[in-house]
């Protein structure tokens, strides 16, 4: 049991970490991040896509809103995955995308699987 927790904590943070690290590089205006997005037509929203990844996370992160901010991240990463196969570039949201589901799915069962709520998966 204590080995599933430290696993939860450790992919929650890892999972959180990596968006608001890709948040922190668009408020910055990292100038390779802005000439990426400017290839696929969204250079001119770097800070509002940084500010979203942030604000997702932090969402993500509390367990009251971990639902709203796993829905939020999932349809952030799946419409940078979108882009990414329409443009034919790296599928650098792949690995995110994954995280998130891990820890959602570690966090709150109910999420993925509707008979079980988290107090009877945690038990």
């Amino acid at each position: 049991m204590k080995a599933k927790k430290i696993a939860t904590i450790v992919l929650t943070a890892l999972a959180s970490a990596l968006p608001v690290l890709s948040g922190v590089m668009k408020l910055s205006q990292n100038p390779e991040i802005v000439e990426k997005l400017s290839k696929v037509g969204v250079g001119d929203y770097v800070v509002p896509l940084g500010l979203m990844e942030i604000g997702f996370s932090a969402l993500f992160v509390y367990p009251k809103t971990m639902k709203i901010g796993f829905i939020l991240l999932t349809c952030y990463f799946a419409g940078a995955l979108a882009t990414e196969l329409s443009y034919g570039t790296a599928f650098n949201a792949v690995l995110p995308l994954a995280l998130i589901w891990i820890a959602a799915f570690l966090r709150d069962p109910s999420i993925f699987l509707p008979g079980k709520t988290a107090v009877q998966a945690n038990a």
